[in-house]
């Protein structure tokens, strides 16, 4: 089994090569791909979308469309701040969801201030039918999933999603450690994948975390 770097470099390669990657590209990124507006409509489609009244959001490119149709819905979006580095780690998003408007016009929250979370919208760079899922390695998908299970935000009744293009799905197996969660649907351009061995950590793993990401982030303080 290859690495999760090596995942990714051979990910990043491929959507390249298929000029299947789109602006701002695939490299060092949750890659936005060519036909995110056609995952984004699929996924509004599913009754998890439907009946969820709080949605939490990567920042990422390749899920505007889908941070976007959450707004137009009337959907409450909560959306991370990237890498966590504010005393309040979240923004409710209120105007257009792009990551500069929403950082600028949204409303910052702290955990306390949040409702729970029905359905969680992740990025990904690899991900495999029993939603085992590669991100872009910094590992704070992750950490903003056990922050909201330490606070009982997120459970077993949320919805865990990713948005990606068909080469993003592969069938082998895939890297994982303890503090990963896998995801429940898989919805690409073209399909929805549900997956049937649902896992997600209870929190957070403080052994996982080394004294710089501690330092780094104020609300593990």
């Amino acid at each position: 089994m290859d690495g999760k770097q090596d995942v990714r470099e051979r990910i990043w390669e491929l959507l390249e090569r298929e000029r299947a990657a789109r602006f701002p590209g695939a490299r060092g990124r949750i890659p936005n791909f060519r036909g995110a507006e056609q995952a984004a409509a699929r996924l509004a489609e599913l009754p998890e979308w439907q009946a969820a009244r709080v949605i939490k959001a990567n920042p990422d490119a390749p899920q505007l469309p889908a941070r976007r149709r959450a707004r137009k819905d009337g959907k409450t979006l909560y959306m991370a701040v990237p890498r966590l580095t504010t005393e309040k780690p979240f923004v409710e998003v209120r105007g257009d969801p792009t990551i500069k408007r929403a950082l600028s016009e949204g409303t910052p929250r702290g955990l306390d201030e949040l409702r729970p979370v029905e359905l969680v919208v992740c990025g990904t760079v690899a991900v495999n039918r029993n939603g085992v899922r590669v991100g872009k390695g910094g590992g704070f998908s992750d950490l903003e999933f056990a922050l909201l299970a330490e606070r009982g935000l997120v459970g077993d009744e949320t919805t865990i999603v990713t948005t990606v293009h068909e080469l993003q799905l592969l069938d082998e197996d895939l890297p994982e450690t303890d503090h990963d969660f896998r995801v429940d649907v898989i919805v690409t351009p073209e399909s929805v994948r549900r997956t049937r061995r649902r896992r997600r950590p209870p929190g957070i793993l403080w052994d996982h975390l080394d004294a710089e990401k501690r330092a780094a982030i104020p609300v593990l303080a």
